[in-house]
């Protein structure tokens, strides 16, 4: 017997429209309600998130703040430069290598302290061996069963790769895992593009009923030409610092030396940082289009004045082609 159709899919995707165009309430203003800050860094690749979050928690931890940094990249080399360059055992791996002894893991195997800074890697898989966003989640599982949540810190920085849509990197958005999301870019478009991504990923969260706002953005390397800071202020976010594109620092980076010291030369630079970090709330952004994106540069530079020319299946074969006529068969409706 033929089963009888049913309203129940049309009811459905009804009740899924009208729950998407409701407004959904403002973002939180205020101090967060929680008493640890967790809070996501997201940027391009290479953009200098580890830089900057190693410098950012090292000044914290100088002005007595507990601070635990958590490195989310399948790269784990967030706590490289917090650890003169060493490498630091990932939870995965040592997950891993722990079920395979048939040992649990403990705080003490995945995470190091230096000067008053925790530090950890969740780590990833290799290359063509499994899926970084799957890493991700079984590391914050790992942490979960090790009382993440009972911690008593007053900040948790987590480092996440922004160049990637997988879901697991968008985990701390999705699920309101942290209260609120910073953003590290540069004068480049393809750094403003990631950045443009995540304030996008925010505020598509946002209309299913999520909490988590964009704190601002950090611009790395700036070299004063102003897209960064012209994004930052179509979005609608603020800038939280703007840290020189300098030889000195690029040099103390590249061999692994905190420079972000009380009593140093750039320590101004990360005390108005972990002060900007600490006090901005999180807003809800204003991502922009493709286009908006394209005008903070200059013709010359993306393009702008190109015009796309349809190809044609001569241009597709080398040859010009003949229409046939279709061997559809039309029935007369009459």
């Amino acid at each position: 017997m033929q089963a009888q159709p049913t309203t129940q899919p049309v009811k459905f995707v009804a009740d899924l429209r009208r729950e998407a165009a409701q407004e959904p309430a403002p973002p939180h203003t205020g101090a967060p309600t929680k008493e640890t800050q967790i809070i996501a860094i997201y940027g391009k690749g290479g953009i200098g998130k580890s830089f900057t979050l190693a410098n950012l928690s090292y000044m914290m931890a100088q002005q007595g703040k507990k601070v635990l940094l958590i490195g989310c990249d399948p790269k784990s080399d967030t706590t490289s430069l917090l650890f003169g360059g060493k490498a630091c055992p990932t939870i995965i791996e040592t997950s891993s290598k722990k079920k395979l002894a048939g040992e649990s893991v403990s705080i003490g195997d995945v995470c190091f302290i230096r000067d008053g800074v925790f530090a950890m890697e969740l780590g990833g898989p290799e290359v063509g061996r499994g899926c970084g966003g799957r890493g991700i989640i079984h590391g914050f599982e790992t942490l979960e069963k090790l009382g993440f949540h009972d911690w008593g810190f007053d900040y948790v920085l987590l480092d996440f790769l922004g160049d990637v849509v997988c879901g697991g990197f968008g985990l701390p958005i999705a699920r309101d895992m942290c209260q609120k999301v910073i953003v590290v870019g540069s004068n480049d478009l393809q750094s403003l593009y990631v950045a443009n991504n995540v304030c996008s990923a925010v505020e598509y969260f946002r209309k299913l009923g999520g909490n988590v706002g964009v704190a601002g953005m950090v611009i790395n390397k700036d070299d004063g030409t102003g897209e960064a800071q012209a994004f930052a202020k179509n979005a609608g976010i603020p800038v939280l610092a703007a840290i020189p594109a300098n030889e000195d620092i690029r040099r103390k980076s590249a061999s692994y030396e905190i420079i972000g010291r009380p009593g140093t030369e750039w320590a101004s630079l990360f005390e108005e940082l972990a002060t900007n970090v600490a006090e901005a709330p999180p807003k809800r952004p204003k991502p922009q289009t493709q286009d908006e994106l394209l005008s903070l540069f200059s013709s010359d530079t993306v393009g702008r004045n190109v015009v796309l020319q349809p190809a044609t299946m001569a241009d597709m074969t080398g040859s010009e082609q003949v229409v046939k006529p279709t061997l559809e068969v039309i029935y007369d409706a009459t």
